[in-house]
């Protein structure tokens, strides 16, 4: 068993992966019908591109067998965060989200929308990741289909928000109960405590980031009443995530019981 250093991520959910933020299992939890997500068949975390040999080894000891990683190549770049290599692991790009948000304009216009009404910049960012990602999470969503035995983890820069959005499509095609989801999102401000003071420092470096302070905190968090209206957001504009597999994702009912059959237990 893998056992975690940091006293205040419990675990599980989160596991002990030296060089990687925000990485846990999502798993556990009951739906509507009564069912209960099988456990540490999908893992999601942050950035993964400073894991050490150490970190390799318990990495080993999970399970996984393919990672998706959502990040953007230009981010990977200047982030300087080449994805590393894992034995017997697949690596599988999947950018996902919105087209130059990672150039330091685009960033500059977030924070300062961030700043001023956070939740309103939240669901203008949620909304464009749902509407820009979509050949990126069918991939996953279409690995959930045909390979339920191959555990997968999912990634992004802090975990956060494409990967949140990936988990709360998955949780919600699976009629896991709100209050769940709204938890698995707001986890994920336990898990980049401990990492946030090198994450602050690093971006304090950084003019676009230093000059748009209060933007950058308040974008860094994951409050669970962000979430409360995500849900609402998936219901009213794309049908529930059912909808949203369908139309977006060109994915059908068969598609979609078999990812319930495969994850439910």
């Amino acid at each position: 068993m893998i056992v975690n250093s940091e006293p205040f991520l419990p675990y599980p959910p989160f596991v002990d992966i030296e060089g990687v933020i925000n990485i846990r299992s999502v798993g556990g939890y009951t739906t509507s019908t009564g069912r209960v997500l099988k456990p540490n068949a999908i893992y999601r975390s942050g950035d993964i591109s400073s894991i050490t040999d150490r970190g390799k080894e318990q990495f080993s000891e999970l399970g996984v067998d393919v990672v998706f990683d959502f990040r953007a190549e230009n981010e990977i770049k200047n982030y300087d965060s080449a994805t590393p290599t894992l034995e017997g692991v697949q690596m599988i790009r999947a950018p996902a989200g919105i087209q130059n948000a990672f150039d330091p304009a685009s960033i500059a216009l977030r924070l300062k929308n961030w700043a001023t009404d956070e939740l309103q910049a939240f669901l203008t960012t949620y909304e464009e990741i749902l509407d820009t990602a979509t050949e990126a999470f069918r991939t996953v969503f279409v690995h959930l289909r045909d390979h339920p035995d191959q555990p997968c983890l999912v990634h992004c820069t802090a975990g956060k928000d494409r990967t949140g959005m990936f988990i709360t499509l998955f949780l919600m095609v699976l009629n896991v109960e709100d209050r769940y989801i709204v938890d698995e999102y707001a986890l994920t401000t336990v898990g980049l405590a401990p990492s946030m003071p090198q994450l602050t420092g690093k971006l304090q470096k950084m003019p676009v980031f230093r000059d748009n302070w209060e933007g950058l905190l308040n974008m860094g968090s994951s409050k669970p009443e962000t979430m409360v209206v995500t849900l609402q957001l998936i219901r009213e504009k794309y049908n529930g995530a059912e909808g949203y597999l369908k139309t977006r994702l060109n994915l059908d009912e068969k598609d979609i019981e078999k990812i319930r059959e495969n994850y439910l237990i």
